[in-house]
């Protein structure tokens, strides 16, 4: 399925919202797949951790963990929580989109 929502990106970004953790394990599976795909090889990768206002979230380094980024290699890969009820960390966001837009 990827495979065609995939040609031609100049970068990867991939939401999970850090407050359901009962969802970590199929965002973890999805997400390694997605990283197999020949097409998106080199490609840079941007996890975004959504809902980082809500007081029983993960932290971005529990995030890196469980999503086991650290294993993901031969690109750039980028971790940030975010919220888009409290604005959080959306400048850095833009500013990382905008460093892979024209690549």
């Amino acid at each position: 399925m990827w495979e065609r929502y995939c040609r031609g990106v100049n970068a990867i970004v991939f939401i999970v919202d850090i407050a359901d953790v009962d969802l970590l394990q199929q965002a973890r599976d999805e997400l390694h797949a997605l990283m197999e795909q020949n097409s998106l090889k080199g490609i840079p990768l941007l996890v975004l951790g959504n809902k980082s206002d809500l007081p029983n979230k993960l932290s971005v380094d529990e995030l890196i963990d469980a999503l086991d980024l650290k294993t993901i290699g031969h690109r750039e890969v980028c971790c940030y929580g975010i919220s888009a009820k409290e604005e959080t960390n959306l400048d850095a966001v833009i500013q990382w989109l905008m460093k892979w837009a024209n690549r």
